[in-house]
């Protein structure tokens, strides 16, 4: 690892033209220079108040929600906002068909009633340490250990190593970090695409409670028609609590358990926002990519997004005709319907916007400009070589059995529901130890709740019929020969007899233990050893490839950083806790120019279509709610309007929906749970005039709780009332 590295965050806040709005930048390490520019736009807040190991800071309101969402803490007693769509799945899984909690919502009137959310954590992050150097230590010791061995590995001999040993020098840096903080959960992540590696240390707690959630109608209001759209109106927002020991120490769940007393919590802020006020978002954003070459980009569209447009469409298509003919089955599969479609559409709006926007062809000019830069320089000829015609070969070598790896996955890894339990299963019988066993078993189980076999074995036919139509012949797992042998191409009447065949549509199963005859003979298992198998000889063919793409890519991050040194740089997104900085802000789209905030008006105006747009109902004594207008000290006293949602221009991915949405002040305003449609390439490439991060006003959230839930104790608890 060159010293540049090191140092190029504090080289970054140098550069005069920075863009307040992009960037997802570290909070261990805002310079002065990033601190001067924040505060130029209205932040009230010390470096130590933001980020602070030694004392309390802000970062200690915020946490990761379930390693898949960001929330923050509310109160000196452990409540935590996030999305509804954040908690959707917990809180179905503690609706049933007699106390629909999902579709109805959710009250807990006493600290008593708070539901058990089992499976659910929170983290919050104790400090970040940069262990790059200890990382390439490691990697060079391995290197000189093994030079012989190096020497018969042939091309790319370096790389081989590295993918084998980059694990375990990061485990055993974790298993370092953990003696010393052994109460804690340390992990080391990659950054800047693998040219520097940071350590998290985290407290994990794993006691959470529901404690309110919105109806279904609210929560989700606009559903799919509005997902990533604007203007919005959904109360996108639930409510949890973390319990602790006794010592107010993270525990497994207990009734004796207590609420944390929270060593810092986000104070609310009534006062409303305007246009041009300062906005920061903290959170866990998952993955973004925009280091990513010309070539990446293009095989994203052409393979990844295809195949999650593909297949995701064909099998939502199944689920939404039967969730709409029985509310059982709409309860079922609410969740898993929520789960698929989010990024189903995500998919479609990122390949518009990436052609729209010509990303691929900016892409192509920055890496023109990179191939004449290597060319200028004797020494950079020697260190990045042919870098982009080589990259350029990798993805094409990898192109086909890629594009069919990613429709396998997509259409037989997860769903259908008997496939997912046949995973379960055969990993409980691989499995060494009685906590593994059960765990699995405890999985397995939790499947039977949400699921309908007639459902899954029409989502079946239909996924197995599909994937035939995308992909080569000799892509196709061995069980389509049986199909066409056996049942005379009829897939519905394979699918009908591996259903009536299999152990594992009974709950039984959990307890049985099969040989290996037996599992063969198991039409359910031996369908998913198929395609596993299918797979494996897809991966094992592009794992050259594989090598040589995660080498170039990286070293493309590389040259462009060493390229651009005079210029700010941010880590892609990889779900570790990021600061994004910007502003209240309106913007000019596709469909014209659009205000920052929405009212309760455009509400019911959505209402008044419901008959039309079944996503836009809402309880009859909702709607009476409403038209009352009796806001009180939620209305904003500036427009004298019951404000909704509002735009602002921070930089946001998935996994920083739920992130708190502060004001200079670092006091809460709102919670972000969307991203607009425009700017879907955003993960790849940000564009500045598009991008705009949708939240939830607080008092929006608040007067749901208050009018609707009746729920004092939590506004008091908040400090509100």
């Amino acid at each position: 690892m060159k010293k540049k590295f090191l140092t190029l965050l504090a080289f970054a806040s140098l550069f005069s033209g920075i863009k307040a709005d992009e960037g997802m930048w570290m909070l261990s390490h805002i310079t002065p220079q990033s601190m001067k520019i924040m505060k130029d736009l209205g932040l009230d807040m010390s470096k130590k108040e933001l980020y602070n190991t030694k004392g309390t800071s802000l970062k200690d309101a915020v946490v990761s929600f379930g390693g898949f969402c960001s929330g923050v803490i509310v109160s000196p007693d452990g409540l935590v906002f996030t999305n509804h769509h954040c908690g959707f799945g917990n809180i179905q899984a503690l609706a049933t068909p007699e106390n629909d909690i999902l579709k109805n919502g959710f009250v807990a009137k006493t600290q008593g009633e708070e539901l058990p959310a089992q499976g659910l954590y929170v983290r919050i992050l104790q400090r970040t340490d940069d262990v790059t150097g200890q990382v390439e230590k490691g990697l060079k010791k391995y290197y000189k250990a093994h030079a012989t061995q190096l020497d018969t590995l042939g091309e790319n001999a370096e790389e081989k190593a590295r993918y084998d040993v980059i694990d375990s020098i990061c485990l055993s840096i974790e298993n370092d970090y953990a003696k010393k903080y052994p109460e804690l959960i340390c992990e080391v992540s990659p950054y800047y695409t693998g040219n520097a590696f940071y350590v998290n240390v985290y407290k994990q707690y794993d006691d959470i409670r529901l404690v309110f959630a919105p109806p279904q109608s609210l929560g989700k209001f606009g559903g799919e028609t509005d997902n990533w759209m604007w203007p919005r109106q959904t109360c996108d927002f639930s409510v949890f609590r973390i319990y602790t020991d006794a010592e107010n120490q993270p525990a497994e769940y207990s009734p004796s358990n207590r609420p944390m007393k929270a060593e810092r919590y986000a104070r609310i802020s009534l006062d409303g926002y305007q246009k041009g006020d300062y906005c920061m978002t903290i959170g866990y954003p998952g993955r973004t990519n925009r280091y990513l070459s010309s070539y990446g980009i293009i095989e994203r569209m052409e393979n990844t997004n295809a195949a999650r447009i593909n297949v995701r469409g064909v099998k939502q298509e199944v689920w939404k005709k039967w969730m709409d003919s029985d509310p059982t089955i709409r309860l079922q599969y609410a969740s898993k319907y929520a789960s698929s479609s989010n990024y189903w559409k995500n998919s479609i709006g990122m390949n518009k916007a990436l052609k729209e926007l010509k990303v691929v062809e900016e892409k192509q000019k920055q890496e023109q400009l990179i191939n004449t830069w290597i060319q200028k320089d004797k020494k950079r000829q020697a260190h990045f070589g042919n870098l982009l015609p080589e990259l350029e070969k990798a993805y094409d070598g990898r192109k086909n059995n890629n594009h069919a790896l990613c429709f396998l996955n997509e259409s037989f890894i997860g769903n259908p529901d008997i496939l997912r339990v046949a995973l379960f299963y055969t990993r409980l019988q691989n499995a060494s130890g009685e906590e593994a066993k059960e765990t699995y078993k405890s999985r397995i189980l939790q499947e039977y709740k949400d699921w309908n076999l007639e459902v899954d074995k029409e989502t079946m036919t239909a996924l197995i019929d599909n994937y035939a139509k995308q992909v080569d012949k000799q892509c196709l797992p061995a069980f389509y020969q049986t199909i066409e042998k056996e049942y005379g191409n009829n897939t519905r009447a394979y699918v009908d007899s591996m259903f009536n065949q299999t152990i594992l549509t009974d709950t039984a199963c959990v307890n049985l233990v099969l040989t290996q005859e037996q599992k063969d003979a198991d039409m359910a298992l031996s369908c998913l050893k198929d395609i596993m198998e299918t797979g494996s000889k897809l991966s094992k063919d592009i794992q050259k490839y594989n090598l040589e793409i995660n080498k170039g890519e990286r070293r493309l991050c590389e040259a462009i950083l060493d390229m651009e040194m005079d210029q700010p740089h941010y880590s892609d997104a990889n779900s570790t806790m990021r600061l994004s900085y910007g502003f209240v802000n309106d913007y000019t789209g596709a469909t014209g120019h659009q205000n920052y905030f929405t009212t309760m008006p455009s509400l019911l105006e959505k209402v008044a279509q419901s008959d039309k747009i079944d996503e836009y109902k809402v309880e009859p004594e909702i709607k009476a709610l409403f038209e009352k207008g009796n806001f009180g000290p939620y209305k904003d006293t500036g427009s004298g309007e019951m404000q909704l949602c509002f735009l602002t221009n921070n930089d946001i991915t998935g996994g920083n929906s739920g992130s708190p949405m502060f004001n200079g002040k670092g006091e809460l305003i709102g919670l972000a749970f969307d991203g607009n449609w425009d700017a879907m390439s955003s993960d790849i490439s940000f564009t500045q005039d598009l991008t705009r991060c949708i939240g939830v006003d607080i008092r929006y959230v608040l007067y749901i709780i208050d009018r609707w839930g009746g729920a004092e104790r939590l506004l008091q608890e908040t400090g509100v009332k």
